[in-house]
Order: structure tokens, then C-alpha cells, then sequence
């Protein structure tokens, strides 16, 4: 399974308190998390807004069998040349995990069809994650729920599509609760969707998390 993790990793090289939680970038930390949970079944690579392709020319893509993607304030500068790649791909089958805003990527928009606003978002919130499908692939060996301590608070109603299967429900302390695990396909393509993960914390590095992302990219890449 050739995995390529994509991030704009633009918060990396601005922000003091974002190069303080992940100085290696986020990308590096899930590709790391991916190869950890998967093993030798996975070559996992990584691929950055800022490379040749924005990361991602036409021979990245036709390589990968699985596109795990976090992006957030350079959604609009993706090119539409790379996004229609991309969801050429998915629909031929590539899997693709969305993480955290990258559900307002350009990519994401285009292949869900919607607006995914949400109600409201907040910052410093105990985020617990509960499994919502229990036998989900995406489930196993993750306990319910995941406690994360500090993350980013997004907040139904979201103009989300109803998911084909809803893996995981999130509350938060500030008394919201989200979709944070769905399941979605596209044409003969798996998409995972999974909203933990500001930047600010160091919600990637913990290990409930990463078995989630790694579950995810192993459901992603099985045909139906």
C-alpha cells in the first residue's frame, strides 16, 4: 500500500506555538503514526504545498493508493489542476482521509458536495470521541471513548452529507457535539473523514488517536 500524506504546512513556518507542538511538521508526525500502526504493510510518504505539483504532480498521484490530507488556512491556494487530479483518482478508487479542516479543502468541498459549514467553532476543549459503529474497522482496537484533552471545538448543525457510515460522535466541555468520524464513497473511492487536529495541539501525537488514522488509511485502500 503506497500511502502519501499531504499537508500545506504553512502554520509550521508562521506560527512559534504551532513549531513548538510539531517542529517536524504535521505531516511527518502522521506519516510516522501511519508506518507505526501499519507496519510493512504500508510505504508512507509525505508531500508539502510548497514542493514541485504543490506535492502532488501527476506521477505522486497516479502512485498513490491512499491520500491522507490536513490543510487550513491555504485551502484556496491549491490549484484547481491538482484538486481535479485528485478527485480523478479517488473516484478511480485512491482512498483519501480528510483531516480536521481539511474538510473545507477544495478537494473535500468538490467530492462531498456541500458547504460543511459548521454552527461554530471554539478553541481549548476537551474533545471525547466516541465509537458510534462498533465492529467498524476504523474502530477496532480503539477504546470509547477517546479522551483528548485540549483540541478545537467544531459544533453541529455542520452541512455535512449524511455519511454512508458514522464511525464516531465527539462531545466537547464547552457542551457541542460533531460527527468526527464518517465514512463516505465516491465513485469507486473511500473517504474517511476524521475532525481532530488543530494545530495548536498535540492531538497527532497521542495514541489512540494515530491507531484511528491508521485503521482509517488500511479501510480506505480495501475495494468493495
Amino acid at each position: 500500500m503506497r500511502v502519501t500524506v499531504w499537508n500545506e504546512n504553512v502554520h509550521e513556518g508562521k506560527d512559534e506555538s504551532v513549531q513548538r507542538v510539531y517542529p517536524e511538521g504535521i505531516h511527518e508526525v502522521v506519516a510516522d503514526g501511519i508506518r507505526t500502526g501499519l507496519g510493512p504493510d504500508a510505504v508512507v510518504s509525505t508531500a508539502t504545498l510548497d514542493q514541485p505539483g504543490q506535492g502532488l504532480p501527476a506521477g505522486v498521484v497516479r502512485q498513490t493508493d491512499v491520500l491522507v490530507w490536513w490543510s487550513h488556512i491555504a485551502n484556496d491556494q491549491v490549484d484547481d489542476e491538482v484538486v481535479d487530479r485528485v478527485i480523478a483518482r479517488v473516484e478511480q478508487g485512491m482512498g483519501l482521509v480528510l483531516l480536521h479542516s481539511a474538510l473545507y479543502s477544495k478537494v473535500s468541498l468538490k467530492l462531498l458536495g456541500t458547504s460543511c459549514a459548521l454552527d461554530h467553532w471554539a478553541p481549548n476543549n476537551e474533545q471525547q470521541v466516541y465509537t458510534v459503529k462498533r465492529g467498524h474497522p476504523i474502530a477496532e482496537g480503539v477504546p470509547s471513548p477517546i479522551v483528548i484533552p485540549m483540541d478545537e471545538l467544531y459544533a453541529e448543525p455542520c452541512d455535512l452529507p449524511e455519511p454512508d457510515e458514522l464511525v464516531f460522535i465527539s462531545s466537547y466541555s464547552g457542551g457541542a457535539v460533531f460527527r468526527s468520524g464518517c465514512c463516505f464513497r465516491r465513485g469507486n473511492g473511500r473517504i474517511f473523514y476524521f475532525s481532530p487536529g488543530d494545530q495548536q495541539y498535540p492531538v497527532y501525537r497521542q495514541s489512540e488517536v494515530r491507531k484511528v488514522i491508521a485503521n482509517a488509511v488500511a479501510w480506505v485502500a480495501t475495494e468493495d
